[in-house]
């Protein structure tokens, strides 16, 4: 029997929790009552009754607006409001304002007169009326006037039929009381709010402090593993060593070792961080609390703290466990940097709960946290000190070799022509790509290949794939004069030229005139993965870069907008030569670059203002300089310059053939080639050894 079973023996062993009142059940009540009361036809108008005496006066001093019969079994007489105001008598109906007190208060009130005999009611009124017209009709000689008088004192007497809520009886009854039952539930799932879900940790309105982790099952919730995460080695040795702790701790506690309380992954975006962590969900077999870093962030104040307070609380009681935090930087950035909140930031409130859960004075022996995020820089230091974040996993984009290993893992469900593609083909075709990328060039050829009635995927799908992630979607039908098509013509084929003849810029795949996306025009590269670049790299980088303005100058003797993409790559790299890398003669061997991030939130620079103008100097020296190189190039080469401008504008799309068959082979790429065949034997050499 293994640790994790003798914990779950622990647990179910012990006491079942006792039924605590709960106070929100007596607020539910009150409500209900409160329904209750209103649904049940109480209304504002005062009510009373009286006797016949009194009903007879109220008649006589013509205080009333109108008597209603209802069901021939009472009346109802209706009182001037005016008269409920001022007139003492009829004080008992003025209406007290309360709980049950509707915007009706300004209702008259009436009287309640309950007779036995309707017949003998209407004698009564009939009696009162014919005493009326013989007290005001004496002495009056004139017909129409004393037919007017009777008129105006008949009394006004309304038959009304009204049925009562009760009157349904017991069929009535059982539905009023399946109303309250239904109310009193659907009050109880909002106060509860939605606790029984995943893991037990719902968010409702009486339960916004709970945390919204959600529990993930690896039998039901999540199927992926480490054999589904490609191209991630060295990080999944390092996560893999904390899963192998929670299924053996006792390999490495009889060492006296101690498993990292907390690993931060951190990497740029679409390198698989997320993946990784599902893997290991998908591989422990303890508890895995999975939720995002804006889950914690609330409008409420100290929400933040109690929800971290609250999924502590749980996991200890599920240890052990692993918790994940995706996008950890939502709430793990440097404290005291927000100048407009001060030291009311909810936001560091809540990291300062984190920090103290992490480590502090309670323990969380058996709970590991892990979290990703791509912005490291920013976050507090506090967070990524050892006893916290022990270590952090840099999950890095993927080599070449990596590359392959995920396009074998993406393309292992794809219906593609397997002696035509190849994963090593398209490994070499995509530098610079993350895992996401590469999952959805995949996606994409199959899309492209049924789009065209492709019953299985081609190199060519996968190859459009590719193009249209970098450079978006062909837009053939965009309007473009000839003479606009011309300068773009030019302008590209001035930067396949450049790049072709510089040694250390990149090598050309393809240039189209074609518009995608924002851009007129595009060239497709395939650049050498290095990882340190030099001076003399850099400078023939931007040679090649300011190739298409160059062209433009040389051929038509004047410039245009098209190289705004162009310039502004070519300035924040220039920037970063002369103030970052140190590689400018005259500023030395300095560096203005911060890693730690804290420059974002200061108003000053780190340099002076004559610094400045120097740099700026500096940068504009060596942008002029690469221009001048790039136009003596085209100028040397302007036939060949032309040729393939001509074959641009006819054919709109060139290729790396192309290129070759006006300037020739390149002779670096024939030297770099000889090396990579020398390494290739040499290492053959030291495994058949």
């Amino acid at each position: 029997m293994n640790e994790n079973n003798k914990h779950n023996q622990k647990y179910s062993k012990g006491k079942q929790p006792k039924m605590k009142f709960n106070m929100y059940w007596l607020y539910a009540i009150i409500i209900a009552i409160i329904i209750g009361f209103w649904l049940s036809g109480n209304d504002t108008t005062v009510n009373k009754t009286l006797e016949w005496d009194k009903l007879k006066n109220v008649i006589l001093k013509h205080d009333y607006n109108k008597i209603i019969v209802v069901n021939q079994k009472y009346a109802e007489v209706y009182i001037k409001p005016e008269e409920i105001k001022t007139n003492d008598a009829y004080k008992d109906l003025r209406v007290k304002q309360g709980i049950f007190v509707s915007p009706k208060a300004d209702n008259e009130g009436f009287y309640t007169y309950n007779f036995v005999n309707y017949d003998d009611f209407r004698e009564k009124l009939r009696d009162v009326e014919n005493q009326w017209i013989v007290q005001d009709t004496a002495g009056v000689q004139n017909e129409v006037q004393k037919q007017k008088i009777i008129s105006d004192l008949r009394i006004n007497v309304q038959a009304e039929e009204r049925g009562s809520f009760w009157d349904g009886g017991f069929f009535n009854l059982i539905i009023w009381i399946l109303v309250m039952v239904l109310m009193w539930v659907f009050i109880a799932r909002m106060m509860r709010g939605g606790a029984g879900g995943s893991g037990g940790i719902g968010g409702g309105i009486f339960s916004v402090g709970k945390s919204k982790a959600k529990l993930y099952d690896k039998e039901k919730d999540v199927q992926i593993t480490f054999a589904d995460v490609a191209g991630l080695e060295e990080a999944k040795v390092e996560v893999m060593e904390i899963v192998d702790f929670l299924k053996s701790p006792k390999k490495y506690t009889n060492l006296g070792g101690k498993i990292p309380k907390g690993a931060l992954l951190v990497g740029p975006p679409g390198t698989g961080k997320t993946l990784l962590a599902r893997a290991v969900a998908g591989e422990a077999r303890v508890p895995f609390f999975s939720l995002s870093g804006s889950d914690f962030v609330e409008m409420f104040v100290g929400v933040g703290a109690s929800r971290v307070r609250d999924l502590f609380k749980t996991a200890k009681e599920k240890a052990p466990c692993i918790i994940f935090i995706d996008e950890i930087d939502a709430i793990g950035r440097a404290r005291g940097k927000n100048l407009m909140s001060g030291s009311n930031d909810e936001r560091e409130n809540t990291l300062n709960q984190l920090l103290t859960e992490m480590d502090g004075f309670g323990t969380n022996a058996g709970v590991i946290i892990l979290a990703a995020t791509n912005r490291a820089d920013i976050l507090d230091k506090a967070l990524l000190r050892a006893g916290r974040f022990d270590r952090q996993i840099h999950v890095e984009l993927p080599d070449v070799e990596e590359r392959k290993a995920i396009f074998a893992v993406h393309t292992k469900n794809l219906k593609y022509n397997k002696e035509e593609v190849d994963t090593d083909f398209l490994a070499k075709q995509t530098p610079g790509f993350s895992g996401a990328d590469i999952a959805n060039i995949c996606n994409e050829a199959a899309l492209i290949a049924a789009r065209h009635d492709k019953k299985i995927i081609g190199k060519q799908d996968f190859l459009d794939a590719v193009d249209r992630i970098i450079g978006g979607l062909e837009k053939r039908n965009k309007i473009i004069s000839p003479k606009e098509k011309r300068v773009i013509a030019y302008h590209e084929a001035g930067h396949a030229s450049v790049s072709w003849l510089l040694e250390h810029a990149n090598p050309l795949v393809k240039v189209t005139i074609v518009p995608r996306g924002q851009a007129l025009g595009a060239a497709w590269y395939l650049p050498e993965e290095r990882q340190i670049t030099t001076r003399a790299q850099m400078l023939d980088q931007i040679i090649s870069t300011l190739g298409g303005r160059a062209s433009e100058e040389v051929v038509f003797g004047e410039i245009s907008t098209g190289a705004l993409n162009d310039l502004e790559r070519v300035t924040k790299q220039a920037y970063a030569m002369v103030a970052y890398y140190g590689l400018n003669d005259k500023l030395g061997n300095v560096s203005y670059y911060d890693s730690t991030g804290q420059s974002e939130y200061g108003f000053n620079k780190p340099f002076s203002e004559k610094t400045a103008e120097q740099i700026d100097a500096e940068i504009h020296a060596l942008i002029e300089e690469c221009y001048t190189r790039a136009k003596e190039i085209l100028v040397t080469n302007r036939e060949k310059l032309d040729q393939l401008a001509e074959i641009l504008i006819t054919r709109e799309v060139i290729f790396r053939e192309d290129v070759e068959a006006i300037f020739g082979k390149r002779p670096w790429d024939e030297e770099k080639t000889i090396t990579q065949n020398t390494e290739s034997l040499s290492k053959n050499a030291e495994t058949n050894e």
